[in-house]
């Protein structure tokens, strides 16, 4: 009798430590379908646009308003990227213990998580914002689902396509604020559109046999040495420099922002121009550590010179 009661006591703890270690794995599984850090890059370049386009104070309740629902859209983006490429997942070394080509998480869960999330950050951003940002969060959702994620296999155009959503969430954020999208608005999306470039082509390289393995047609795949994918960071380099003061001209910031993103933009050209010169895997992770480091820089260079 004591022995069962031993026995059962032990099952117990055992049951109980199981669920307290399947917790916080659940947790760290939804952040990986959600493509947590990425999606809290998206809020914050969210979260600039919201701040440099409202013309007086800034409200925190529309901060708020806007920042959760891009949270929910890009959340579900990313659920719905990682059910479609699902099967392509399991083939590579980066991404085979993502939770659903790892079979921890249903596909089918991950289906319905995707398009809740989806859909629910929609409708929020047109009931607590305005139509104009659910309609960029709509079509961002779109563009990144239904035209960046097939096209990875069938043409290495899919980097320029996969930087059109990646642009789009701070013209959310000024869409929020000021019902419209004007000049200065794109200045934002011309920035982030650049800085993508660079970014993907360093992963892209550093894992162009990952790529290759499951059939992504990207820019690395007839690549080899590296030299093309050099020559193409430098030249969006150039531009990411140059789209970085726009935001000066266009009266967004003041001409006092222009020296310090000129001085950033000339480091990450430098970077660039290294990855070129060297086409080695140390050149590669340098610039993509480097457009993680530019990109917070620029930003807070223009939010500290709003106009």
């Amino acid at each position: 009798m004591k022995t069962a009661l031993v026995e059962e006591s032990v099952s117990v703890e055992a049951v109980a430590a199981a669920e307290e270690t399947t917790r916080p794995r659940l947790l760290f599984d939804f952040a990986e379908l959600v493509k947590a850090r990425l999606t809290l890059l998206v809020l914050l370049t969210t979260a600039v646009g919201f701040y440099l386009g409202s013309p007086d104070a800034i409200s925190y309740a529309g901060l708020f308003h806007v920042v959760f629902g891009t949270a929910l859209a890009a959340a579900g983006a990313a659920a719905l990227n990682q059910w479609w490429e699902r099967r392509l997942d399991a083939l590579m070394q980066r991404t085979k213990m993502r939770p659903i080509p790892a079979g921890r998480m249903a596909a089918r869960d991950a289906l319905v998580a995707g398009g809740a999330l989806g859909c629910g950050g929609v409708l929020y951003l047109a009931f607590a914002c305005n139509r104009l940002s659910a309609l960029l969060a709509a079509a961002t959702i779109g563009i990144y689902i239904f035209t960046y994620t097939p096209l990875k296999r069938i043409s290495t155009a899919n980097t320029l396509v996969g930087a059109v959503p990646g642009a789009i969430p701070p013209m959310i954020g000024w869409a929020a604020a000021r019902g419209e999208v004007g000049w200065p608005a794109w200045s934002l999306f011309a920035l982030l559109f650049c800085w993508q470039m660079p970014h993907f082509f360093a992963i892209a390289w550093m894992y162009r046999d990952d790529y290759a393995r499951a059939g992504f047609r990207m820019l690395s795949g007839r690549d080899l040495g590296g030299k093309r994918s050099g020559r193409q960071s430098v030249f969006f380099a150039v531009l990411v420099t140059c789209a970085s003061v726009l935001p000066a001209f266009c009266g967004l910031t003041t001409r006092a922002s222009v020296p310090i993103v000129l001085a950033a933009g000339l480091v990450f050209l430098g970077v660039a121009v290294r990855f070129w010169m060297k086409r080695d895997l140390g050149s590669a992770r340098a610039l993509f550590l480097s457009s993680i480091l530019y990109l917070p820089v620029v930003l807070a260079a223009l939010i500290a010179t709003k106009s």
